[in-house]
């Protein structure tokens, strides 16, 4: 009896690797399980928080104008800066994700995005309110460009749907934030200041569950995920034609996101609209992406070319700004729905960036150029928009300009959208 106690003993002493991972399996089954439900949180209250910076100001622009003393042009400028700290800083996103962990990233970007919220409002320069607006746009920067990552690299089986989620969320804080920033500025007793620093609390809230995952570093990018033998570490993505339409496709819809954020509320105020009202057609315009932006990364997965998506958006945008030209006060609220749906480009284009990619490397370094340059694509948009409409005094050439651009959108739309991998073209 005492030998074979002996020999068990001798095997669990000299050789505890042999047991341990089956012992600790249940375990990080269970911390891995738990990890993703709290992601999912973390991406859904992330979501929220990376347009309500834009749309807030949006829907009070006027009275910030007003307040800052601003001119059209410098106005234009300020609705030019979203484009321009997503571009700058988005390309910063990756190496800090290698570094630090991505959920360390998101998480210091959420608190960028509430300490900007809230002390904008109360610098009382318009430089100052530049700065302060950079320092949340950086946090909705670094954040953005993660969010393709984190996705691909938790939920590599459910890209669509989760995509789906974090753009239907995204959709969800862009549209009440534009929807309600009005009337919760009039409850403050008609304070800007109050109106625009109340959307500091829900960034604050989206800083919570990324606590747990900041020395997280399993939130990083997987041995799996590296790219296989033969891809470089390192691509060079303007050796792709995929990476280089999606990368302008991604540039002029957010242009036009930009001016309809931006500007799209000023149409219908100098149209005779109400504020109030201009807000809430904003904010439909906007909350169209709730369910589309839910439905078409589920239905973009499914087809074998995406392109025949874009050309149905953009119908609907060139149909859109005809519409604002001809009756901008008669058929306000369809014009503000077709060009909601046009703008739902955006969750197509994220999509099609976790599409056009093999691993979570490839996913991080294409979403990375595609936002980044992107964004830079897209800067002179909404600022061109400002200055056409001081010199000229109406909304005719904007109008104009805005419906020219959604035609090459479409034409790269359909490059992008073609069934290729940019690992396999950069090889190339």
């Amino acid at each position: 009896m005492m030998a074979p106690m002996a020999s068990e003993e001798t095997r669990t002493t000299t050789s505890p690797t042999l047991r341990t991972p089956v012992a600790d399996e249940p375990s990080r089954a269970a911390t891995r399980a738990w990890t993703k439900r709290l992601l999912v949180v973390g991406i859904v209250l992330s979501a929220l928080n990376l347009r309500p910076a834009i749309t807030s100001l949006g829907a009070l622009l006027e009275e910030v104008r007003d307040g800052l003393g601003m001119s059209g042009s410098v106005a234009g400028l300020l609705t030019s800066v979203p484009p321009l700290c997503f571009a700058v800083f988005g390309v910063m996103a990756p190496r800090l994700a290698r570094r630090f962990g991505p959920g360390a990233v998101v998480c210091a970007g959420m608190a960028a995005i509430t300490a900007g919220l809230l002390i904008r409002p109360y610098t009382g320069s318009t430089a100052g309110f530049l700065a302060a607006s950079a320092l949340a746009l950086m946090g909705i920067a670094v954040s953005n460009v993660l969010m393709p990552v984190i996705v691909k690299r938790w939920f590599p089986d459910r890209v669509g749907s989760m995509t789906g989620l974090y753009s239907m969320a995204l959709a969800l804080g862009t549209s009440t934030a534009a929807a309600v920033t009005v009337p919760v500025t009039e409850a403050l007793g008609g304070s800007r200041q109050s109106g625009l620093a109340v959307w500091a609390g829900l960034a604050a809230a989206a800083v919570l569950p990324w606590l747990p995952l900041v020395r997280d570093r399993a939130a990083a990018p997987a041995p799996q995920d590296t790219p296989r033998a033969g891809t470089p570490a390192r691509m060079r993505m303007t050796r792709s034609r995929t990476a280089w339409a999606l990368a302008v496709f991604f540039g002029l819809q957010a242009t036009a996101a930009y001016i309809t954020m931006g500007w799209m509320a000023q149409i219908f105020r100098d149209a005779g609209v109400p504020a109030s009202t201009a807000g809430l057609l904003l904010a439909l315009t906007m909350v169209m992406g709730v369910p589309l932006a839910f439905v078409i990364p589920r239905v973009a997965t499914r087809l074998p070319h995406q392109g025949p998506i874009a050309l149905a958006l953009g119908v609907c945008g060139l149909a859109g700004y005809a519409g604002l030209y001809a009756a901008p006060a008669g058929g306000a609220w369809a014009w503000a729905l077709l060009i909601g749906v046009s703008n739902c480009a955006f969750p197509l284009a994220l999509t099609m960036v976790g599409m056009r990619a093999r691993t979570g490397a490839g996913v991080a370094q294409l979403s990375a150029f595609a936002q980044s340059t992107g964004y830079l694509i897209s800067i002179p948009g909404p600022l061109l928009v400002g200055v056409l409409y001081q010199h000229s005094g109406g909304w005719g050439l904007p109008l104009a300009l805005m419906a020219a651009l959604m035609v090459p959108q479409m034409v790269v739309g359909v490059l992008a959208g073609r069934d290729r991998t940019v690992e396999d073209e950069a090889a190339r």
